[in-house]
């Protein structure tokens, strides 16, 4: 096997992006909801996004920069101290990726979408009632990284999860009725339909 080494010692930033998300795959897509002090919605996908513990139960986004603002989702997080994770199934992916589009920062991407908000039962971010699973979450921790600080971490800790009752027995969740897209690199998307199993050792 052969292989070429990329140094990253002194990355250009394009190819270390290339790289990464086309090794790293498939990422879960975070479907972040967050709420704007007049009361309006924003809501954009994530696949730098994954959760990092369960007790407490935690996730994490990293959201860039636009080229004059920090990313919505992750401004209106730490402003708010709140948001939401949607599930992002495969009968919505299209929505999904129209809400990835750059807006202005007081645009409604529920609007945008033709999708419809719900409330939660712990914070005021809104969730994507077509989604089949939702978080709650309570921003925990944030922090700058990369070149000039342009990306965001987001930690939050998740209040309440919203599932539905398909998909659910008793506690374990039906990954087929789900039916969750993740994320390739570049425009390609993977299902969650092809599995196996593997019986970890003892």
């Amino acid at each position: 096997m052969s292989k070429k080494v990329f140094d990253l010692g002194d990355p250009d930033a394009r190819v270390a992006y290339k790289l990464l998300t086309g090794i790293v795959i498939p990422r879960p897509i975070g479907w972040i909801g967050t709420v704007r002090g007049d009361g309006t919605f924003n809501l954009a996908p994530f696949s730098f996004f994954n959760v990092v513990s369960t007790s407490p139960p935690m996730v994490i986004f990293a959201a860039g920069s636009h080229v004059d603002r920090p990313k919505d989702s992750a401004a209106l997080a730490e402003e708010s101290g709140e948001f939401t994770v949607n599930v992002v199934s495969y009968e919505l992916a299209a929505a999904m990726n129209t809400t990835s589009g750059t807006f202005g920062a007081a645009v409604d991407e529920f609007d945008i979408a033709g999708l419809t908000p719900a409330a939660g039962i712990s914070v005021k971010a809104p969730l994507v009632a077509e989604s089949p699973a939702n978080l709650e979450c309570k921003v925990t921790n944030s922090m700058s990284l990369g070149l000039e600080g342009g990306t965001r971490l987001i930690a939050g800790e998740v209040l309440a999860i919203h599932i539905e009752e398909s998909a659910l027995d008793g506690d374990r969740v039906d990954p087929s009725v789900l039916d969750v897209v993740g994320r390739l690199s570049g425009n390609s998307y993977a299902t969650t339909r092809d599995r196996f199993d593997l019986t970890r050792p003892s």
